[in-house]
């Protein structure tokens, strides 16, 4: 039995979270184009013949501007230590910047280092020569995998390149368990991915999403949510006009939620202005933020 742990780390946006949603064939981590959609440290549990794999999907590293950005570029770093492996994803349409150097310089060095040069598909191919001699400069002991991870090109490559490096070790998990988050991050994850999908550019950034109840009953599943913001008029961008933006919302995250819980669901989202809350330790412990 081989098993072991593999980082999955980068700039926001590069594309990790679709890599390992790929990797598992389901959705672990939400996906949109906005730059730091995840926010936490997820595992999710790849299962082979004779091989057990933890991916860990971690935070953008980003310049932080308050202290959830803070804790979020803590999480992410320190999620390269003690790995077996390190994917870091990059975005083959984006230049190589003081971002990527300041990756380079934090990131533990006692790890097999995999760079994963993704979004091939947006560059031309001197685009794509350029950036990878750039990394094979960078970090000559990497090993480069050019992907398309949208296309699910590459993915295969990147996951036998991997088990090469996984030493022999113990089943940490269950053959049927998925990831070590539980059903209530699911519901404030997929809540949050439809406001990051719904909203301006300006609010998504300053929310959260809060579970406070989870009731299973046999018919359906109730649940109450309150989703944080900042300033009383993202409450009111949030809520829209009547009541109609919240009201999609909840119809869209629904239909996620049944067909994870596999029964009827009853959604009641609430909104709270808590201002300042990016910078407060304590409601960011609350959120799950600040561990």
């Amino acid at each position: 039995m081989r098993s072991g742990f593999v980082a999955i780390v980068g700039k926001p946006n590069a594309g990790k979270s679709t890599i390992i949603n790929a990797i598992l064939e389901a959705k672990l981590s939400i996906v949109t184009e906005k730059a730091q959609t995840t926010r936490n440290s997820i595992k999710g549990i790849y299962n082979e013949d004779g091989y057990q794999i933890i991916f860990v999907d971690t935070p953008g590293i980003h310049k932080p501007n308050h202290q959830l950005g803070k804790t979020m570029n803590k999480e992410a770093l320190s999620s390269t230590k003690g790995v077996d492996a390190i994917v870091l994803v990059v975005d083959a349409s984006k230049k190589f910047d003081d971002g990527d150097r300041f990756i380079e310089k934090n990131i533990a060095k006692d790890a097999k280092l995999f760079i994963v040069i993704n979004k091939i598909d947006l560059v031309t191919l001197p685009q794509a020569q350029e950036i990878k001699k750039i990394y094979q400069e960078e970090y000559k002991d990497a090993e480069i995998i050019e992907m398309s991870a949208i296309q699910n090109f590459g993915i295969d490559i990147l996951i036998e390149k991997i088990k090469k490096v996984i030493p022999e070790g113990p089943k940490y998990f269950d053959d049927d368990v998925f990831t070590d988050k539980d059903s209530s991050f699911f519901v404030s994850e997929v809540i949050r991915e439809k406001l990051l999908k719904l909203l301006k550019d300006e609010v998504p950034h300053d929310l959260a999403v809060r579970v406070d109840n989870i009731k299973h009953k046999s018919e359906a599943v109730y649940i109450r949510v309150t989703i944080i913001v900042s300033k009383d008029s993202h409450k009111g961008i949030v809520i829209g006009k009547g009541g109609k933006r919240i009201k999609t919302i909840g119809t869209m995250a629904r239909k996620d939620l049944e067909e994870y819980f596999n029964k009827r669901i009853f959604l009641e989202t609430f909104v709270s202005v808590k201002e300042d809350w990016l910078n407060n330790p304590q409601i960011l412990k609350e959120l799950g933020y600040n561990k």
